[in-house]
C-alpha cells in the first residue's frame, strides 16, 4: 500500500458514490450507460472471486465488497427500479465488440492458465475498455449533464493514481505487472480527451457538450 494506491481506490469509490447519488436524488438514470455499469459489474465480479479462496487484508476484502455490492445496486436502479428513466436508445454501443476480444487476449495472455488467473486477466482487459459504452453514448447525444461528468472525472483519476501507484512499486519493490500497467494506460487514454473537457468547461461553470457525430 502506498499513498497513491489509497488515493486511486478512494477516487473510484468517490466515482460510484457520485453515480449512486445522483441516480437515487434525481430518481432518473438519463444520461448513464446501463451498458457500462453492466461491464463493470461484470469486471468486479471475475476479479473479485478470489474473495472466497485468498485473504490478504481487511481493508482489501472490505474495499472488494464495497464495489461489487455498489456494482450490482447500480445495474438494479437502471435496469429495475428506475428503468423507465433510463436512455436506451442512446446506450446503443454493442457489448460483442468489446467482449469477444477482451475474452479472446485473456485466454492468449496471461501470467498462468488457470481458471481464476484467467478470470483477473479478463477483468483487467475488460475494465480498460469499460467505460466505452459511456462515452459513446456521451458523443451520440452531444453533451453530459454535470454530475455525470463529475463521475466520469474521478473514475480517470483513479486510473491515473493507479499508474502513480505502478511507478511508485516499480522503484521501490521492483514489482511490474505488465497486463495491469498497459491496460491501466489504454484506459487512461480513453479519458485525456475528456479531462481536457472537464478542465476547460465544467470546472469554469459550463456544460460539458461534444459535437454531434453526423
Amino acid at each position: 500500500m502506498n499513498m497513491f494506491r489509497i488515493l486511486g481506490d478512494i477516487s473510484h469509490l468517490l466515482a460510484i458514490i457520485i453515480l449512486l447519488l445522483k441516480i437515487l436524488k434525481s430518481k432518473s438514470c438519463a444520461g448513464i450507460s446501463g451498458k457500462s455499469q453492466i461491464l463493470f459489474a461484470l469486471v468486479f465480479t471475475t476479479r473479485y472471486l478470489d474473495l472466497f479462496t485468498t485473504f490478504i487484508s481487511v481493508y482489501n476484502t472490505v474495499m472488494k465488497v464495497i464495489f461489487l455490492i455498489c456494482a450490482y445496486i447500480t445495474v438494479y436502479m437502471i435496469y429495475v427500479k428506475f428503468r423507465r428513466t433510463f436512455d436506451s436508445e442512446n446506450d446503443s454501443f454493442r457489448l460483442e465488440f468489446l467482449l469477444v476480444p477482451v475474452t479472446g487476449l485473456s485466454f492468449l495472455e496471461n501470467h498462468s492458465f488457470t481458471p481464476l488467473e484467467i478470470l483477473w486477466t479478463f477483468s483487467i482487459y475488460l475494465e480498460s475498455v469499460a467505460i466505452l459504452p459511456q462515452l459513446f453514448m456521451i458523443s451520440k447525444t452531444g453533451e453530459a449533464e454535470t454530475i455525470t461528468t463529475h463521475y466520469l472525472f474521478f473514475l480517470g483519476l483513479y486510473r491515473a493514481l493507479y499508474i502513480a501507484n505502478w511507478v511508485w512499486r516499480y522503484y521501490t519493490e521492483n514489482f511490474y505487472d505488465q497486463i495491469a500497467v498497459v491496460s491501466g494506460v489504454v484506459q487512461t487514454i480513453f479519458y485525456c480527451d475528456f479531462f481536457y473537457l472537464y478542465v476547460t468547461k465544467v470546472l469554469k461553470g459550463k456544460k460539458l457538450s461534444l459535437p454531434m457525430p453526423v
